[in-house]
């Protein structure tokens, strides 16, 4: 006697569970707005996110991808005490350099975040909270970078 159950019952038994992805946007997501850029600025400047704000801004200036991003050190964008105004990276999963210019704002942020947070020549730009002196794992760099909803910002800001 056979243990191995028809195709067709296998093949028409419904699911039990739900698609954890039913009824959200999946793919790629529609960038962000000029607005919404600046009300996540204005709501990180208020609440006095240095970190957050940093990372935000050189997030939007570097358009790189958050595991280069968080990997980032202060040597790479940062000079004798001083922010660069233009910084060369090498991506790590494309292996190309990329140059990006960093505007007045951001670089305020990033010499506000390396003050605040003690950080010296060869330390990571973002050191995780858990791992001492390492960087920000890629997964925790994902909140990091989005740390308010857009509807909230929008939101309270009359957007």
């Amino acid at each position: 006697m056979s243990m191995i159950a028809p195709a067709s019952s296998i093949i028409n038994k419904p699911h039990p569970k739900e698609p954890w992805n039913k009824g959200r946007l999946v793919g790629q997501k529609p960038p962000l707005k000029l607005k919404e850029i600046w009300a996540i600025r204005i709501r990180l400047q208020i609440m006095s996110q240095v970190r957050d704000l940093a990372m935000f801004n050189l997030a939007i200036d570097s358009k790189l991808r958050s595991c280069d991003l968080v990997a980032l050190r202060v040597d790479d964008i940062s000079i004798g005490g001083r922010v660069k105004s233009r910084a060369v990276i090498i991506q790590k999963k494309t292996k190309r350099s990329v140059q990006f210019e960093l505007t007045e704002q951001t670089r305020d942020s990033v010499s506000a975040w390396i003050q605040k947070a003690a950080r010296r020549s060869g330390d990571c730009l973002f050191p995780s909270r858990r791992r001492g002196g390492n960087s920000i794992v890629r997964r925790q760099s994902f909140w990091d970078i989005r740390p308010l909803e857009i509807r909230e910002c929008s939101g309270s800001s009359g957007l």
